[in-house]
């Protein structure tokens, strides 16, 4: 019953597909393959093919296995393999594995009609010598080029020509950008021309001109300069490969990947790639776009990232799939299992192929570093076993991607050569490699708009004047300029001893004095509302952390908090509402993007900035500006995934979303964050502005790269004396000696360059084993948890000791104690939701009295989880307290969360309360 049920679900198929399926099939050749079949049968319709057509013979041929019953055991996988021995590849995919999206679909149509169009002057090829290209491309099959060139033979190179034309349109998509390939390799300049829509008067194919740059579904033509940097990886060697951002970085990793892949099969040897980025967006970017898009047709692609909802083992993912995109610190976690004898663990060994993206990350204390430092350690240990004639263990290949290792801060040339070095040798790197894209390179023209310092600034004096007015009440006396980066460093540090001194008066002044700080700094880059509506929003904020959600009653306020709260008042608000008393740098920025919208026929940009919160105002004051509007400006702003902001942050899922819109033109300015930087494939736009946003010479170039459109412009928008077009010319510098470095190291001496990269990892090697002796020295000062204790930072009132503390995934410090659930509430938090690989976050906690955040409530494979940021705590060792940032800081050795112990407990009390 199932097989008929197969059958009949299998002969729908065909017949569904029957329009399409009399255009790609050959009968002829197809039915050699078809055994399944009686010789009456094959006979007939070959009758058909010769005498009438071959629409007609393949009609019959649908009509005759719809008539057999019963049909015999494995007759579709017969038939499926029958089209694909037989030539006709593309009936195969529909029938086997549905057919392509319709966009795909309808641009190979339009190259097939193409091909009908312009064969008058195609006919005119040199058939012989491109029928010989189309072979060695897999887009004729042997049976082909064995009838194109006897058709050749036989009634000449015209015939041949119109033999192979219809051929090669009935393979998969992909053919058509091949086929391209071979008119350029065999000379056909004028041919290629004419395809491409270059020549003169020709608009028959504009609408398809982009099909060139179309790689096939399992075929990756890379750009000469793309393979020039690709060939030592293709021999197995380590290379960082340096282009420009949008010159197909990645797309070279993908063909180095399938080659890598490829050999390894032919060898009989087991091959696993893992690629890994340093930012979640990526993960699903390079899945889609170009690892799982150009090799899910032949080897298993998947992702996974702090967002991926996969409740499955990474162990297990990256045994089942060939190629794993993932985040760093996923790897990094797992091979630390490995390490630490976990057998649900990744060891180097298990991998013959690690990409490394934006791979100039590979430095000292990042995720990166740690990866490679086992690496290292591994090879410098195989090198021992070889010598003592020992078996060796395996390590992965090593490919790093960038646009930009930058200088590392470098002054002089000869310590920008060193910081090259230095991270060729955490790379293993046997060279950097360079390309020289020539025609292909785009440089976008680059402005500096210098904005007039403000005249008067009623708003930001106010704020002065409120500041100076908590410096008396708390007694404290500034150093340094209100508004100013040094002022918050000031300030912190205030706000850090009060917190250890537990001066609350201080210490809550210090916090009023850091948030009216951010506020002069936005009144100086966005509206003052906006400005205002930040300040307005802590304040809410903070009210709401003094009522309990469960009698609504206010907690207690000081007498401080009461002063501070009556300072914020109307006069304020009224100030922001005043548009005469704007800066200059917003007017500035106006003038730029009026200008570029009604200046180019089609405009599309992205204006990079600092902050999230000032990301989100410009986005808004564009959308609610109307001239914007008129000349046909579409905003929408873009920002990070992280959860440390107040600023509720983007999910990866907004991201792709307003990404999408900008590629389809639903949205054409973009106001992002560095989020948008580094990495993201973005699609090409004709200008960039940075506003008021200079950080180092790799964020200019990855930002100025986003520019990838013909005619781009690269602007920077900067206030007089703010030292942003300055440091903006450090940078060029910077870039430039950047460049030199480069040469420099390539055109050392191949033996002076391995030498001096073996100082540097022996070096690092050296460096990684005094921190971990000195972590171990110091984990064993610690006699026991219990000796550390954390108290409220806001409140000061005892928490918990360190004995209370468990840690996840060594990563996540949680108390699941029973006295510990009676000292916070919890809330929801809109600005915190994630899903990870086996845990989601969404709320938070915070004490009882006070108000303050102690942390995030975690859901961990089902049990509730109070998660403890430390930054929350003050911590009390040895009778000292400390105020400490990272868990990592604190150095004490912490249990590992026992699951099944707290899973049976909640069982029980589970069980308890539904007895009672």
């Amino acid at each position: 019953m199932a097989a008929d049920k197969d059958n009949d679900a299998n002969i729908c198929l065909i017949e569904d597909f029957r329009p399409r399926l009399r255009k790609l099939i050959e009968v002829e050749f197809v039915l050699d393959h078809l055994n399944f079949l009686d010789n009456d049968n094959k006979d007939l319709i070959r009758t058909k093919a010769r005498k009438e057509s071959n629409l007609k013979a393949v009609d019959l041929l649908i009509d005759t296995i719809i008539r057999i019953r019963p049909l015999p055991n494995g007759w579709f996988r017969e038939f499926v393999d029958a089209l694909s021995a037989g030539g006709c590849k593309h009936a195969a995919t529909y029938v086997e594995d549905s057919p392509p999206c319709p966009a795909l679909e309808a641009e190979n149509d339009n190259c097939v009609r193409l091909i009908e169009l312009l064969s008058p002057s195609l006919l005119e090829m040199k058939t012989t010598d491109v029928c010989w290209d189309c072979f060695s491309k897999d887009i004729l099959t042997a049976e082909d080029r064995e009838i194109i060139l006897a058709e050749c033979q036989n009634r000449g190179n015209m015939g041949g020509a119109r033999e192979l034309l219809r051929r090669i349109v009935r393979f998969p998509p992909g053919w058509f950008s091949i086929f391209l390939k071979a008119l350029q390799n065999t000379e056909h300049k004028n041919l290629f021309k004419e395809l491409t829509g270059e020549s003169p008067g020709d608009n028959l194919i504009g609408c398809i001109a982009a099909a060139a740059e179309s790689p096939p579904k399992d075929v990756i033509v890379l750009r000469d300069y793309q393979m020039d940097v690709a060939r030592p990886a293709l021999e197995g060697k380590n290379i960082i490969i340096c282009l420009p951002t949008g010159s197909g970085k990645t797309r070279v990793a993908v063909y180095i990947t399938k080659e890598h892949l490829d050999s390894r099969r032919k060898e009989g040897r087991p091959g696993k790639v893992v690629v890994l980025v340093n930012k979640v967006p990526l993960v699903e970017q390079h899945y889609s776009t170009e690892f799982w898009k150009f090799l899910k047709n032949k080897y298993k692609v998947e992702r996974v990232s702090g967002d991926s909802q996969l409740k499955i083992s990474f162990t297990d993912i990256v045994q089942k799939n060939d190629i794993v995109i993932c985040t760093a610190q996923i790897l990094e976690n797992y091979l630390e299992r490995a390490h630490s004898g976990d057998d649900d663990g990744i060891k180097l060994s298990d991998l013959s192929l690690i990409v490394i993206d934006e791979c100039h990350h590979t430095q000292k204390g990042g995720v990166y570093n740690h990866i490679m430092i086992r690496y290292l350690k591994q090879k410098h240990k195989n090198a021992k076993l070889k010598k003592e004639q020992k078996d060796t263990v395996d390590i992965p290949q090593i490919l790093g991607l960038t646009a930009s290792p930058g200088v590392g801060g470098a002054k002089k040339i000869e310590k920008a050569e060193e910081h090259i070095l230095r991270i060729c040798a955490n790379l293993d790197a046997y060279k950097i490699m360079t390309g020289n894209l020539g025609e292909n390179k785009k440089e976008p023209h680059k402005k500096i708009a210098t904005a007039e310092e403000r005249k008067e600034d009623p708003f930001g004096d106010v704020i002065k004047g409120i500041m100076n007015a908590i410096h008396v009440h708390a007694e404290l006396n500034p150093t340094c300029d209100l508004g100013t980066q040094n002022y918050e460093q000031w300030v912190v540090q205030k706000e850090q001893n009060a917190a250890k001194e537990e001066n609350q008066k201080v210490r809550v002044c210090a916090e009023h004095l850091r948030q009216y700080n951010e506020a002069l700094y936005l009144g100086k880059t966005i509206r003052m509302w906006d400005a205002f509506s930040f300040l307005d929003k802590y304040f809410d904020e903070e009210l709401k952390k003094k009522v309990a959600p469960e009698d609504e009653e206010a907690i207690i306020k000081t007498d401080t908090e009461r002063f501070l709260f009556t300072l914020f008042k109307v006069k304020l608000q009224e100030l922001a509402k005043l548009p005469q008393y704007e800066n200059n740098s917003l007017a500035k920025l106006r003038t730029k993007i009026l200008h570029e919208f009604t200046s180019r026929e089609k405009a599309r940009g992205i204006i990079f900035t600092k902050t999230r919160r000032s990301a989100i105002a410009l986005a808004q004051w564009v959308q609610e500006n109307s001239k914007f509007e008129e000349v046909g400006v579409k905003a929408c702003h873009v920002i990070g995934g992280g959860g440390q902001s107040v600023v509720k942050p983007m999910t990866a899922a907004e991201q792709r979303d307003v990404l999408n819109k900008f590629q389809n033109a639903e949205v054409n300015l973009l106001i992002a964050t560095t989020v948008a930087e580094e990495g993201l494939d973005i699609a090409a736009c004709n200008f960039v502005i940075r506003y008021e946003l200079v950080t180092n010479e790799i964020a200019m170039i990855q930002a100025r790269g986003r520019g990838r459109a013909e005619d781009s412009s690269y602007t920077l928008v900067a206030g007089e004396g703010s030292g942003v077009a300055e440091r903006e010319s450090v940078n060029e510098y910077r870039e430039k000696m950047m460049s030199k470095a480069i040469d420099k190291v390539k055109k050392l001496d191949q033996d002076e360059y391995e030498k001096r990269i073996k100082e540097f990892q022996i070096q690092a090697i050296m460096e990684e084993r005094v921190r971990t002796t000195k972590k171990k020295q110091k984990g064993m000062k610690k006699e026991s948890p219990s000796k550390v204790k954390f108290s409220c930072r806001s409140c000061n009132k005892p928490v918990c000791s360190g004995e209370d503390v468990e840690i996840i995934e060594n990563m996540h410090r949680v108390n699941v104690t029973p006295q510990f659930k009676e000292l916070f509430i919890q809330r929801e938090n809109t600005s915190l939701v994630k899903r990870l690989l086996d845990y989601e976050t969404n709320g938070f906690i915070a004490c009882k009295d006070c108000g303050q955040r102690w942390g995030s409530m975690m859901l961990y494979r089902g049990i509730e989880c109070p998660c403890l940021h430390v930054k929350n705590f003050l911590v009390t060792y040895d009778e000292k307290k400390k105020n400490i940032n990272k868990w990592s800081e604190l150095g004490i050795q912490l249990p590992a969360f026992d699951y099944a112990e707290h899973a049976r407990s909640v069982a029980e009390s589970s069980e308890d309360e539904q007895s009672m």
